[in-house]
């Protein structure tokens, strides 16, 4: 009974650090961070600086790309994406496989032409 108990526990202590190490959400690098904050910060400092009306224009610019976007999403839709859009590329791909392919030269296009005509006049 103790060996069993000993396994159990082994066995979900195995468990719990796999799923540990698989769920590693490290920080970015040092430098990444500096610079991100560094960047927030002259972002503050130009907000800081704006007058009540910059201000006012920039929130206005702001709400205005964000509706100009949901509109765009309102009328095509959410764009497709992994599977979604693998499976759309690959409906593309078969519905222009029997596409005719485009002729380099006048004498093919003209050739293919009469090909044409003699099918469509049934000989």
């Amino acid at each position: 009974m103790n060996k069993l108990l000993i396994a159990l526990t082994v066995g979900a202590f195995a468990l719990c650090s796999v799923a540990a190490l698989a769920d590693d959400k490290t920080p970015a690098a040092a430098v990444d961070q500096a610079k991100l904050k560094a960047d927030r910060d002259a972002a503050k400092a130009a907000a800081a600086k704006m007058t009540p009306e910059e201000k006012a224009a920039a929130k206005k610019a702001k709400r205005a790309a964000r509706q100009k976007e949901e509109t765009q999403i309102e009328q095509t839709g959410n764009p497709p994406s992994g599977p979604q859009k693998a499976e759309a590329i690959k409906k593309s791909a078969d519905a222009t496989k029997n596409d005719p392919k485009a002729l380099p030269s006048a004498a093919d296009k003209q050739k293919a032409l009469k090909e044409q005509e003699k099918k469509s006049s049934g000989q």
